[in-house]
C-alpha cells in the first residue's frame, strides 16, 4: 500500500469526524477552517488508524476473528477534480451509527498520497482524466488506473445521471457499484459505501478461498506423485503402508519409505525419517528415497548402500545439523531370512503365529546418516520363519503421549498395542489403520510428528 509522501504544498483534502467535506455552495464550514498543511495528520494516521475517530473508538482492541471495520470509523476517499462541485453531503454514517470520515483528492497523484491503510472505500468520478491519456482513449482508463493502484479497496464509480451503461461497464471492470451524481443523498451514499466495503471483503475472501483450494489441489497432486509405488511384481509377499504427515493440510512429511524386488527375487524394504517435518525435510526425504531405490536396483546393499546415501544427504542438505535415521531390510527369495541394517532408527517389529510380537535385535544399531563421517552400519542376519508379519515404522508412532501427562507410548507400549490388535484378528491395512488411530487417540488429538508404517506379510 503506498505511503503518504510529503510535498511542498498543502494537501487539498478534508477529513473530520462528522464527514463534512467542501460544501457545494459557499466556503468552509464554521466547524472546520481551511487547512494550510495537514501532511503531519495523514502521516500520524498511517501510524495510528484511531486518529480522527471519536472518543468511543480510541484504544479499542479488535477481538480475534472480528473485522477491524466493525470497530473503527469507515473512511471514504473521494477523487474529484472539482471540490466545489463535490457531491458529498454531511451526515454519512456506517451501520453502527458512527460517522464516515471523508478525504478529498483533486487528482490521482493526490489520491495516491492519501490512500493509506485506513481507507476503506474510494468514490471515483469517472470523468476524471487518467494520467497520460486523452479524452479519446478508454473512457474507463481512470477506473483501471485506480483499481491497479488500490487492488484491496472497495471502489464506487460516480457517473452522470442516466449513463447506466457506463456504470454497468465500470462494475464489469472491477468496481463494486456505480452511482449517479445528481441522485446522491446522504442516506443513499452511506448505504452504498457500506455495501461496497462488505462486497469487497466478501469477494476478497472468496478469491482467497478459491486460491487456497487450487493451491491445495496442486500440492496434493504433487505430493501424491512423490509417494512411492511398491515394485513387488512376482513376489508372494503382501504389502501395506500408512502415512500421516505432521504438517497441517500436507500429504508429505519428512518420513519416507519404499519397497522393491530385485531380479534375483530379493525383496528390499526401507523406512526413514529426516529430522524435522517441514517442506524442506519432505523434499530431502523424497531425494533419499529415490536414491535408495536407484542404488538398490543397481545392486548395492548394507553398509555400502548406507554409506552412499550418507553422501547424498551431506550433498543435498541445507544445514550440517540435518540428519536422517534409516532402517533397511533385504528379505531372501525364499522369505525365511533377512538382512537388517539400522542407522539410528527403531528396530522393526515381527509377529508370528506361534509366538507374541516382538522387536528385532537392535544391538548393532549404527549412527544416523549425516552425523559421523566414515561411519559403518553392520548388517545383521535375522531368521523370519515360514509365516510372519514384519512392521517397519518411524518414531512418530511411538513418541505420542499417553493421556494428559508427559508419558510416551514408547516401543514397549507399541508392541503391546500391536499384540492386542493382532489377537483381535486385524491384519494388513486394517491393522495399520487401527494402530495409527489408537496412537492418535492416546495422544489426545493429532500427532505433531510425521508417522509412516510399512507392513510386509508372508503367508505360505
Amino acid at each position: 500500500m503506498p505511503v503518504p509522501v510529503p510535498r511542498q504544498r498543502a494537501i487539498p483534502a478534508v477529513e473530520c469526524g462528522q464527514a463534512q467535506a467542501a460544501p457545494a455552495v459557499g466556503g468552509p464550514s464554521k466547524e472546520e477552517a481551511p487547512r494550510t498543511d495537514d501532511r503531519n495528520d495523514h502521516r500520524d494516521e498511517a501510524k495510528n488508524p484511531t486518529v480522527g475517530d471519536d472518543a468511543a473508538t480510541k484504544g479499542d482492541r479488535v477481538p480475534p476473528g472480528v473485522s477491524a471495520a466493525a470497530h473503527t470509523n469507515l473512511t471514504l476517499l473521494l477523487i474529484e477534480d472539482d471540490p466545489a462541485a463535490a457531491p458529498i453531503v454531511p451526515g454519512l454514517i456506517d451501520s453502527a451509527g458512527k460517522p464516515i470520515r471523508v478525504r478529498t483528492a483533486r487528482n490521482l497523484t493526490e489520491a495516491e498520497r492519501l490512500l493509506t491503510d485506513d481507507v476503506h472505500c474510494i468514490l471515483l468520478d469517472l470523468a476524471l482524466p487518467a494520467p497520460g491519456r486523452t479524452a479519446d482513449d478508454d473512457e474507463l482508463a481512470v477506473l483501471r488506473h485506480v483499481l491497479k493502484l488500490a487492488p484491496r479497496h472497495a471502489v464506487l464509480a460516480l457517473t452522470a445521471s442516466g449513463d447506466a451503461e457506463r456504470g454497468a461497464q465500470a462494475v464489469r471492470v472491477g468496481a463494486q457499484d456505480y452511482l449517479f451524481r445528481d441522485e446522491l443523498d446522504g442516506r443513499l451514499l452511506s448505504r452504498a459505501i457500506r455495501y461496497a466495503v462488505e462486497r469487497k471483503r466478501s469477494d476478497t475472501a472468496e478469491r482467497r478461498l478459491a486460491e487456497g483450494k487450487l493451491r491445495a489441489q496442486e500440492n496434493a497432486r504433487l505430493e501424491r506423485g512423490l509417494l512411492p509405488t511398491p515394485l513387488l511384481e512376482g513376489s508372494p509377499l503382501r504389502f501395506a503402508a500408512r502415512y500421516r504427515p505432521g504438517r497441517s493440510r500436507a500429504l508429505l512429511g519428512g518420513d519416507f519409505y519404499d519397497t522393491v524386488r530385485t531380479p534375483d527375487g530379493t525383496v528390499h524394504a526401507m523406512i526413514g525419517d529426516v529430522c524435522g517435518h517441514g517442506p524442506d525435510e519432505a523434499a530431502l526425504g523424497v531425494e533419499l528415497r529415490i536414491a535408495w531405490r536407484a542404488l538398490t536396483l543397481a545392486g548395492l546393499c548394507g553398509d555400502e548402500l548406507l554409506n552412499t546415501l550418507q553422501q547424498v544427504l551431506e550433498h543435498e542438505r541445507d544445514d550440517d545439523e540435518i540428519f536422517a535415521t534409516l532402517c533397511t531390510v533385504d528379505i531372501a527369495p525364499d522369505g525365511r531370512r533377512a538382512g537388517l541394517c539400522l542407522a539410528g532408527h527403531p528396530a522393526p517389529l515381527i509377529a508370528r503365529p506361534d509366538r507374541p510380537a516382538r522387536l528385532l535385535p537392535y544391538e548393532n544399531n549404527g549412527p544416523a546418516l549425516g552425523l559421523l563421517p566414515g561411519a559403518r552400519w553392520p548388517r545383521m542376519q535375522v531368521e523370519l520363519g515360514a509365516q510372519w508379519s514384519l512392521m517397519l515404522y518411524t518414531d512418530g508412532l511411538i513418541e505420542g503421549r499417553v493421556g494428559e501427562g508427559r508419558e510416551r507410548l514408547g516401543q514397549d507400549g507399541m508392541v503391546e498395542m500391536i499384540r492386542r490388535q493382532l489377537a483381535s484378528g486385524l491384519q494388513g491395512e486394517d491393522l495399520l489403520r487401527a494402530a495409527v488411530n489408537e496412537v492418535r487417540e492416546l495422544n489426545g488429538g493429532e500427532l505433531t510428528d510425521d508417522v509412516a508404517v510399512v507392513l510386509l506379510d508372508r503367508v505360505p
